[in-house]
């Protein structure tokens, strides 16, 4: 442990900790632009100098030098001064003065370090040089005479995004940051690159000159696009959300955020329902609050038992589902359903739905088992980890079902439960590999149960991961990737039906938010109620729409495919009339006479922890006790279906001109999800 002293402070680190790391440990400033703590080192930009004895007579860069023992560092010194200086000078020699009209405009590295590190003038008269700017697609705006050339938009998309569009181009006066053909960024991480670049070279393109930051009202909440729960700030103005950026959860998301997650919020403020709405003679009408609650409630108190449903949308917190399940449980009962894309596995045991080693826990793993699923498109920020644990370990990972390109090698082992039942019969190279490993881990998605057969292939899941121990002391390797943000809170209150709900046999039909399910199945006959917040497939099919709040609209509870309970935060009201969707449903049981027993969210929590008390641990990992679950039974012989589009994946993004304009762009020029992947070597 290499013992030394900054600014005359003694300090023991940890062998390999950098100059710049130590300093942080002990709370002293030190600039940088090219560093970053996700990235690999560079040294490039040369801002983070500091003098270091003994060593040679000049300044070092802090970033790239390991502390050692009996070293003496200065970072304030009029030699270390006078350098950064001199840096910051050359930065600015080619960098416009468009910081008024720039959207880095008040947080931008390069405005605040030039005011506490730069020199008050320039030496340099020359005329400043400018550049083309490339076309990166619709989400990342490019003004590339402001780019210092730090290449931390490059290293992001080489290591992290596993892309590797951009690069450092050119010698000199010419150098540059951009593609080697002209293209766009292929990833589903492009957002990103906006958040690292540390000047206004790459910036969101969709809110470009809409808004500065200080007149923003910024509320740190969760996402809801999918089943991963990533950590977000929502900034607003006034009632409408301007943007989306990431909030850093080391176990979660780290830093970053995807593309559907950042940039489909433009959807929250078009194609919204803010009034109710009645079917008469074929055709909706505007109604009122208590005319369209009495409509509901008069047709739910004729409809029988067995012909009445609830299904809970991909978007739904869990305060809404237990109230409607409270709801339709005083109503007489009725079937739930949660699972909007038909999978069909065991939710008896906790375990058997849960991605048990956390997602943090890919980090661990030293084999990786993909089954009938793309976390490419399906979990992005997984898909991250998986190739994080790949380009730091090199990890072996095998693939069951389609070929396409997850930004890191694999063994493609087949396309179907065939070839993984050959896989746990050891006829498959890949077996021997997982029987080596210490860590080995299993992930399937949905697209292995949504299918006939989903049960026999989710006990064939289990199977696999008994055979090869990736259950033992420590260590729980068998993960189930779900897609939505609703589906593993409503599979811990019992939102779900064994089997599934036959929609074609229901007399009455509750879709809260539900609009993935396929909708033609219930008769037309049936009385529909939609309660969403999107005029989407739900609400075309309704009798009767009552307008409900968005995630960014209303205080929630979500689980995220960990089982970690997480809470989102109201950013802006609903607009009109739309109401957050618990109270909704509890005024609605004061018109069908079984009044809910809860008057406020507090109220309604309490009863939710009473009967489980695991989802008022907040933000918590609870372990699931391994137990049996799923029987045994045929497996059919049809390969493992892909996962569905990436930017319109639900109705927020199929209301947002950003996510149709990129789902449009891409589909032109070929996604890179439908090449197929290198053969892991």
């Amino acid at each position: 442990m290499p013992k030394l002293k900054i600014n005359d402070i003694e300090i023991e680190v940890a062998p390999g900790t950098s100059i710049l790391q130590a300093c942080e440990q002990l709370g002293i400033e030190v600039p940088r632009f090219c560093y970053h703590d996700k990235l690999s080192v560079p040294a490039n930009c040369r801002m983070c100098l500091v003098e270091v004895s003994p060593g040679p007579p000049k300044p070092q860069a802090s970033c790239a030098l390991a502390c050692a023992d009996n070293m003496v560092v200065k970072t304030n010194s009029e030699m270390v001064k006078k350098a950064r200086k001199g840096v910051m000078e050359m930065m600015l020699i080619n960098h416009p003065l468009d910081c008024p009209i720039c959207d880095q405009g008040g947080e931008c590295d390069l405005q605040d370090q030039a005011v506490a590190y730069g020199f008050d003038r320039s030496r340099y008269y020359e005329s400043k040089r400018a550049k083309t700017d490339p076309d990166l697609g619709p989400l990342v705006k490019t003004v590339m005479t402001r780019c210092i050339q730090c290449t931390r938009c490059v290293r992001f998309s080489e290591e992290v995004a596993g892309t590797g569009e951009l690069g450092y181009l050119h010698r000199g006066e010419n150098a540059e940051i951009g593609t080697f053909i002209e293209k766009a960024v292929d990833s589903e991480l492009s957002g990103n690159l906006i958040d690292i670049c540390p000047v206004g070279a790459l910036t969101n393109k969709p809110y470009a000159f809409k808004a500065r930051p200080w007149e923003l009202r910024k509320t740190e909440t969760i996402d809801v696009h999918d089943a991963v729960g990533s950590n977000i700030r929502v900034d607003a103005r006034g009632g409408e959300v301007m943007r989306i950026l990431p909030r850093l959860h080391e176990d979660v998301n780290e830093e970053w955020i995807g593309d559907r997650s950042r940039f489909s919020c433009d959807g929250l403020k078009h194609r919204r329902l803010d009034r109710p709405w009645l079917r008469e003679n074929g055709k909706l009408r505007e109604a009122v609050w208590d005319e369209a609650l009495e409509a509901v409630a008069a047709r739910l108190r004729k409809s029988k038992l067995t012909s009445t449903a609830a299904l809970a949308g991909d978007l739904c917190d869990v305060e809404s589902m237990a109230a409607l399940n409270d709801l339709m449980g005083l109503a007489g009962g009725a079937q739930m359903e949660c699972r909007s894309d038909g999978a069909q596995f065991d939710a008896s045991a906790r375990c058997g739905y849960l991605f048990n080693s956390g997602i943090a826990g890919i980090e661990q793993a030293d084999a990786i088992l993909l089954v009938g699923t793309n976390p490419r498109h399906e979990a992005t920020m997984v898909n991250a980890r998986i190739r994080k644990a790949w380009l730091a370990r090199r990890v072996k990972v095998g693939v069951i079902g389609p070929a396409v390109d997850l930004t890191y090698p694999y063994a493609h082992i087949g396309e179907g439960p065939g070839d993984l039942e050959a896989l746990a019969s050891g006829k498959h190279e890949f077996a021997k590999i997982l029987e080596k490993a210490e860590r080995p881990m299993i992930i399937v998605g949905m697209g292995a149960f949504a299918r006939e057969d989903g049960m026999a292939v989710h006990a064939l899941a289990r199977e696999v991961a008994e055979k090869f121990k990736m259950v033992r002391d420590g260590w729980n390797g068998f993960n189930v990737l779900h897609t939505a943000a609703s589906r593993v809170g409503a599979l811990d209150i019992g939102f779900w039906t064994e089997g599934g709900v036959d929609l074609s046999a229901m007399d009455f039909v509750w879709l809260l938010g539900a609009d993935e399910f396929d909708l033609s199945q219930i008769p037309a006959k049936a009385f529909v109620v939609y309660q969403g917040h999107h005029g989407d497939a739900g609400a075309a099919r309704a009798d009767v729409i009552l307008p409900g709040a968005a995630y960014t609209e209303k205080d929630g509870l979500y689980v995220n495919t960990e089982g970690r309970p997480q809470l989102a935060k109201m950013a802006v009201h609903p607009p009109g009339q739309a109401r957050e969707d618990w109270k909704i449903i509890r005024a609605l049981s004061e018109y069908t006479g079984k009044v809910l027993p809860y008057n406020d969210l507090f109220q309604l929590r309490q009863r939710i922890v009473n009967e489980w008390p695991h989802l008022g641990e907040i933000d918590s990992f609870p372990r699931a006790e391994w137990n049996k679950f799923a029987g045994k039974g045929r497996i059919l012989k049809d390969g493992f279906k892909a996962s569905g589009g990436y930017y319109l994946a639900n109705a927020i993004c199929r209301a947002s001109p950003t996510m149709k304009e990129g789902d449009a762009f891409f589909r032109r020029r070929g996604r890179a999800g439908t090449r197929h992947a290198e053969a892991a070597e």
